[in-house]
């Protein structure tokens, strides 16, 4: 198993980083213990050290689960990562009750790895004021927290905030051959190299979806190696970042875990022609997009509802994947009903808003236009 060296923290982690997001579950919808058990043995046993999950993955089930499992094995064998979920937090004594909860449930005295779960600017300032990050600097001066960091799905700007705003152990960041210009993006891994903060990569295969690509594109791949997945592909890219040190996957299936310890064993570089073939897919892929929406939000609220990001969202990502398979249950949720297009009246609101200048009503036409012609 790969593994990386955190310089500052004298410290190795397992390249490839198991995320207790997305484990197998029963008929009862609960996690799939025996499965997921196996799953995780196969991991640790493979070379596997690092642990992620979170306050809220499985319904809270996740901790559970993974401390219960994590509990068998020699502390110093593993690092153990978890979430403090802001949007829960109102007061001082909310962040103060979820972590004594956190440590409760997962049956650990310290956590190695502890985030402030998807902050923006806004979350992180109110982070601040509540004296939250004081207080986990607290926890990390009598050693709850080995690591302090934040996980992060905003705009460049508000990364570039946050990152800037104190000294972090780490982040993690959504990253991968499609997202190089969304969210933190390359400028968010490039600033947090320049700010010697390590970086935790999540997403590196978008949710499954860059293992499934279009087939012109997955045709691209098969010519470079016939025998590699396009999966293989994606995590391999980004573990040719050096300051990348833990390439979380949320594995599902037993054959997932074999095929990323595969990957992960002894991953080779990329050449420049695999290179050269991920950035053409990856520009492909945005270049197929209806607009330039970056869901900045600055059109938000909507006086009538509409949820314009999240509409465009669907849209451009229908178009990247050429599949409505990828949006259908989002676009056809009807408790969402109200914010599709239909909802607009063409105020006008929302046009002088957009930094991209994009004429938003005449977009979210064809956003409704295209994506119910989908539908039959």
């Amino acid at each position: 198993m790969e593994t990386r060296t955190w310089e500052k923290a004298d410290l190795t982690t397992s390249l490839l980083g198991f995320g207790a997001m997305r484990l197998p579950l029963s008929d009862t919808l609960s996690i799939d213990r025996a499965v997921a058990s196996e799953m995780l043995k196969e991991a640790y046993e493979s070379g596997v050290t690092y642990f992620d999950t979170a306050y809220t993955y499985h319904n809270g089930e996740s901790e559970l689960f993974l401390g219960s499992f994590l509990k068998q094995y020699p502390r110093n064998t593993y690092q153990l990562a978890t979430k403090l979920p802001q949007w829960l937090v109102k007061t001082l004594d909310d962040a103060k009750r979820l972590f004594s909860e956190q440590l409760e449930r997962l049956q650990h005295q310290y956590f190695d790895f502890y985030l402030i779960h998807a902050i923006d600017k806004q979350a992180y300032v109110r982070m601040q004021e509540l004296g939250v990050v004081s207080y986990l600097e607290e926890q990390q001066k009598v050693g709850k927290i080995k690591q302090l960091g934040f996980s992060f799905h905003s705009i460049y700007e508000d990364f570039e905030y946050i990152a800037a705003s104190r000294t972090w152990d780490f982040c993690q960041l959504q990253y991968n051959y499609l997202d190089t210009e969304d969210q933190a993006g390359d400028k968010g891994y490039d600033l947090s190299t320049k700010l010697g903060i390590p970086v935790i990569v999540m997403e590196p295969i978008k949710g499954g979806l860059l293992a499934n690509l279009p087939p012109d594109l997955e045709a691209k791949l098969k010519a470079l190696d016939p025998s590699a997945s396009s999966a293989s592909y994606a995590l391999r890219w980004v573990a040719d970042h050096p300051n990348v040190k833990v390439i979380l996957s949320g594995m599902s299936t037993p054959e997932q875990v074999i095929e990323n310890l595969k990957t992960f064993q002894s991953p080779k570089r990329l050449s420049k022609a695999e290179r050269a073939t991920l950035d053409a897919i990856g520009q492909t892929m945005r270049d197929r997009v209806g607009n330039g929406c970056t869901g900045c939000k600055y059109c938000m609220p909507c006086p009538f509802g509409v949820d314009i990001p999240g509409n465009f969202a669907l849209w451009n990502k229908q178009r990247m994947f050429d599949s409505y398979q990828v949006i259908q249950a989002q676009w056809e949720n009807a408790k969402e009903l109200g914010k599709r297009p239909t909802s607009c009246t063409e105020c006008g609101q929302c046009v002088p808003l957009c930094p991209q200048h994009i004429n938003i009503p005449e977009d979210l036409k064809r956003v409704h236009s295209e994506l119910e012609s989908l539908r039959f």
